[in-house]
């Protein structure tokens, strides 16, 4: 037949079969098919700051950033995000080579695999993961080595033991999430000094995603794991924009670190997008430099959203995973007698018309999640208020 290929081989590259549609792709088509409230995927149901989005319609409109930015991203923006590293967390950087703007903080995370790792290296990350660091560990023809978070006394904790355990002469690098997706967890300074005096001692890269670094409750603490002894020369610190300002769809993101690092991963992110989001840069510069109130406003918010909505869920009769950050309440549906958290999801626009999502497929292992159940709280109070309702139809 006419433009069928005569060869056997599979047309999608071996190292990608595992993974198929991403589950926040499926479970927000799900949401639009029932119309279902979406509390599946990480997205704000509101936009951010007027002044931002004017700054962004501004540079638009004065031509700044129309055509191709500069390759590392546009000067204000570099200066603004080494500003801002300078000022939160003392730590200091040069804006031309310390600093590297890329297409959200998942492009950040593809360039600093594929720049870092070779085929046969091992990377440790921190289970259960965002589902995007598997895939770029399988792109650069890595191999990832799970360390699991596991409940206990009412949040996810690290096994500073079994991570320890897990170091092996082929681990390469450590990935790093903190704040934690999805489970919420914040690193304490302890176990974070304790990771940092591994990777010293291993000689070890890390990477660094941070992008929930403003969304921090109650009494934890965000510490980039950059302003620990002998962390400066071996750590990529990854952020983005989207999720402290609420503009997801403009995918500004960036990546700090030592001056080899960053060129490093400049070499790959050359030929991902090499540029992207010209005008948005801009409007960023301007968001980064917004005063402390907004920042802690932005928290404050964000705390009482994550009251609420897990306030609806244990009545609703989930066990609930209080978070100490970003948008995600974990919960676990075995008090409903329930043991498959992909059934539960794909079953609960039918009967009580929320989308969430499972939390079984950000593990190696199944098994391990296969009673979590993911819900993003990044929502209008009314919104939340009207999932609590609906949910509530679950109690026993």
């Amino acid at each position: 037949m006419a433009g069928m290929t005569s060869s056997a081989r599979p047309l999608l590259n071996r190292r990608l079969a595992e993974f198929g549609t991403t589950i926040f792709a499926e479970m927000s088509a799900l949401a639009l098919r029932t119309g279902s409230l979406n509390l599946g995927q990480g997205f704000p149901d509101t936009d951010g700051p007027e002044e931002i989005r004017e700054a962004a319609v501004r540079a638009l409109r004065d031509g700044r950033g129309n055509q191709y930015p500069p390759g590392p991203g546009v000067p204000e923006l570099r200066t603004a995000i080494a500003a801002h590293q300078q000022r939160r967390y003392g730590l200091s950087h040069d804006p031309d080579t310390e600093v590297l703007v890329t297409a959200g903080a998942t492009e950040a995370i593809a360039a600093a695999l594929l720049a870092l790792l070779e085929p046969g290296d091992e990377v440790i990350a921190l289970e259960p993961y965002y589902d995007s660091y598997a895939a770029c560990i399988a792109m650069a023809g890595a191999t990832r080595v799970p360390v699991t978070l596991r409940p206990r006394g009412g949040r996810f904790r690290l096994d500073l033991d079994e991570l320890c355990d897990a170091v092996t002469d082929r681990t390469r690098l450590l990935l790093i999430n903190t704040p934690h997706n999805p489970t919420g967890t914040v690193l304490t300074r302890e176990e974070l000094s304790a990771i940092a005096a591994l990777a010293v001692e291993r000689d070890l890269l890390v990477i660094t995603d941070e992008v929930y670094e403003h969304l921090v409750f109650d009494d934890a603490e965000h510490i980039p794991l950059a302003t620990f002894p002998g962390m400066r020369e071996r750590t990529v610190t990854i952020s983005s924009a989207g999720k402290t300002f609420s503009f997801t769809g403009w995918k500004v993101g960036w990546v700090t670190g030592a001056p080899a690092l960053v060129t490093a991963v400049r070499s790959a992110k050359q030929f991902l997008t090499y540029v992207s989001a010209g005008p948005f840069q801009y409007a960023v510069a301007e968001a980064l430099a917004l005063p402390d109130a907004y920042f802690d406003d932005f928290r404050t918010d964000h705390q009482r959203k994550r009251d609420l909505l897990a306030k609806g869920l244990g009545a609703a009769g989930f066990e609930v995973y209080r978070p100490q950050g970003t948008y995600f309440i974990t919960t676990d549906i075995a008090p409903f007698g329930e043991k498959d958290a992909h059934a539960f999801c794909r079953a609960l626009p039918e009967r009580c018309g929320v989308v969430a999502v499972p939390n079984s497929v950000f593990y190696d292992d199944p098994e391990a999640g296969r009673s979590q159940v993911r819900f993003a709280f990044c929502k209008k109070d009314d919104v939340l208020h009207e999932a609590a309702g609906r949910l509530r139809h679950l109690a026993p």
